[in-house]
């Protein structure tokens, strides 16, 4: 019920705006009653992390690796989606409890099972990882939210002086963001396929 109700106010307030004082007040409780459970703040966060990647099922190993490989990228890629809020510290946590290594055990296995050896394994899930933590924080806290900056141009002016950015500005919408992830996901496989066939030659 806490966790629950965290995701709700984070969502709502966003982190820097999330404390345990606005939690309370959602739960209708005193803050002391929440750390009895969570002694920090640091500690109801790392549990929100566990909930979410414990809620991440390995892909059924009798299916073929690079939809398995798919799937569990895909699977990764909701959960920023769905939280987008929590997104920013999901994607900087360290992986380190229990729940969390299970789970990165899992994913590593997967490379494992493709053929890769152990260096390779540890490179590949390093190089997904770079590709679904810029894709997922870009979809949640970049393009997804608009002009940043405070000096901004008029479409005319867009299209008169940066006619590239214009020209390819249709294709940055959230509407665009499924194509475009499915795109680099397909390339990174494909290269993966590569790498694994060319080591099987050797």
């Amino acid at each position: 019920m806490i966790e629950g109700a965290a995701f709700e106010v984070i969502e709502r307030e966003g982190l820097s705006g999330f404390s345990m004082r606005k939690l309370a007040a959602r739960l209708g409780c005193e803050a002391m009653s929440i750390y009895h459970h969570f002694p920090s703040q640091t500690h109801l966060y790392e549990a929100l992390v566990d909930r979410l990647i414990g809620s991440i099922k390995m892909p059924d190993p009798d299916l073929p690796w690079r939809e398995r490989m798919r799937m569990a990228v895909l699977d990764y890629r909701r959960l920023g989606r769905e939280h987008p809020a929590f997104a920013i510290y999901l994607l900087s946590y360290r992986m380190n409890s229990p729940t969390c290594l299970a789970y990165l055990n899992g994913i590593i296995g997967l490379f494992n099972d493709g053929g890769f050896d152990q260096e390779m394994a540890a490179r590949l899930f390093r190089a997904i990882g770079y590709y679904l933590g810029g894709a997922v924080l870009d979809e949640t806290a970049g393009y997804a939210k608009g002009p940043s900056a405070v000096t901004t141009v008029s479409e005319e002016e867009l299209v008169r002086d940066f006619p590239n950015v214009a020209a390819a500005g249709r294709y940055f919408r959230m509407t665009e963001f499924d194509k475009t992830f499915d795109l680099g996901l397909e390339m990174l496989l494909d290269e993966m396929e590569r790498v694994r066939s060319e080591t099987v030659k050797k």
